[in-house]
């Protein structure tokens, strides 16, 4: 009898052992389901989320009034990202070309909420010849239809095709275009290659351009990639790739853009100087960092960014953020931001405040960990630890609704508010 109390008591405390080990290894699924998509920075203050995952590599992303997040891919597919997750198929595929080029920049129309105009800027094989082109298209329940091609025939190739899209705060859209691997064509006003562009929504030239019928807004550029207007002053700074063995190596740039201005690829780099060309603010020196997408950040979420040129590098696989002042064309401060976290980084895009990235480790180029391509967001550290117990406030013209999906508070305009509440996405 005592014997069979003593196994009894063993097999009872193993039983107990194991229910709490399962009990434990429960709770660290569940609870650090969330940990495992994200990652902390107290060095910055930042916590960084996973909100979408193995895309196949994202190029650009956009934000409807109404909460969805458009992203291209560069294989051709426009995703959607609806009530927090992404849609099991996408809302448009192209036929595009490959390499460097494919489906890449993107943006919403400023009036997207009244017309659900999108813009692409995609590369396209035609015979023996490749092109670009930048067009307009209808968005309805996620489906896209009624294509309107803008601009036509940029030049294109398997390296340097541009790509970035987006809109002033005049209201006019802008174009990246890269040189096409034909550095002589960034010097042609004639050709649509190694320039930013500048044209109406509906394509046609806008009067006060500064070469007379001409989308051409500033040439002699190698390959920008992004581009974004200082709030204050308004003016405009664009990232550039600079050389890779075609007259020397690096010097990356930021420049400020001016209308009419040449800004010296192929005949000067980095240091030199010329009083015909404009030369850049800043350039990486001998360490090549493949500056792409770039964006000002004007949120109030995270303080310690207030007013800075974030850019993000591919080959420099990190986030770096300028203190730049526009008006006498000089960097006042810098820093680099999650180096090596995530690899490269394709894109940068400001959103109530915060910050998101995408990833490009599947370019061909990186390294891909598991579940890349990634859209990254990044707010304040303890944002993601705990719920803000203070009372959201929103501005003048927004209303107030709450996230359906996950309790979130979020101001959106009155029509859109009521939009999202009929359709079950949020709540009063």
């Amino acid at each position: 009898m005592h014997k069979e109390l003593k196994q009894l008591s063993q097999n009872l405390t193993r039983l107990i052992g194991r229910t709490i080990a399962l009990a434990f290894l429960f709770v660290v699924l569940v609870v650090g389901t969330r940990d495992v998509l994200a990652q902390e920075f107290p060095q910055h203050d930042l916590r960084v989320e996973t909100i979408a995952e193995n895309l196949d590599v994202p190029w650009a992303i956009a934000f409807a009034p109404d909460g969805r997040i458009f992203v291209t891919e560069r294989t051709g597919a426009l995703q959607v990202i609806e009530d927090d997750s992404l849609q099991n198929a996408p809302v448009l595929k192209l036929d595009v070309g490959g390499a460097e080029g494919g489906l890449l920049g993107l943006t919403l129309d400023p009036n997207f909420e009244e017309n659900h105009y999108l813009y692409l800027y995609y590369t396209y094989s035609e015979f023996l010849s490749t092109y670009n082109r930048v067009s307009r298209f209808t968005e309805s329940n996620n489906s896209v239809s009624d294509e309107l091609v803008l601009i036509d025939k940029i030049p294109g190739a398997a390296i340097h095709d541009g790509g970035r899209i987006k809109f002033s705060p005049d209201g006019k859209l802008y174009i990246t275009t890269g040189d096409a691997a034909n550095m002589l064509l960034a010097q042609n006003l004639d050709s649509l290659a190694g320039k930013i562009l500048r044209i109406n929504p509906d394509g046609t030239i806008p009067h006060d351009n500064p070469f007379a019928d001409s989308p051409v807004y500033s040439y002699g550029h190698r390959n920008p990639q992004g581009l974004d207007w200082e709030p204050t002053s308004g003016i405009l700074v664009a990232t550039e790739h600079g050389p890779s063995g075609d007259k020397g190596f690096a010097r990356d740039e930021i420049n400020i853009i001016s209308a009419g201005k040449n800004y010296g690829w192929p005949e000067i780099t980095g240091d030199e100087e010329d009083p015909k060309y404009v030369s850049p603010i800043f350039h990486t020196g001998d360490v090549a960092w493949a500056p792409s997408g770039a964006a000002f950040y004007d949120g109030n979420r995270i303080p310690d960014l207030k007013g800075k040129f974030l850019v993000a590098n591919l080959r420099g696989v990190h986030l770096h953020a300028f203190e730049i002042d526009t008006t006498q064309g000089k960097i006042l401060s810098e820093q680099s931001l999650f180096s090596g976290t995530f690899g490269r980084l394709r894109d940068v895009h400001i959103n109530d405040g915060y910050i998101y990235l995408l990833t490009s480790n599947q370019d061909g180029r990186g390294s891909p960990r598991q579940n890349d391509d990634r859209i990254l967001k990044v707010m304040p550290l303890n944002q993601g630890l705990q719920k803000e117990t203070q009372e959201e406030t929103c501005s003048a013209g927004l209303e107030l609704v709450i996230k359906a999906s996950n309790g979130n508070p979020a101001c959106v305009k009155p029509a859109t508010k009521l939009k999202l509440i009929e359709r079950g996405w949020a709540r009063n």
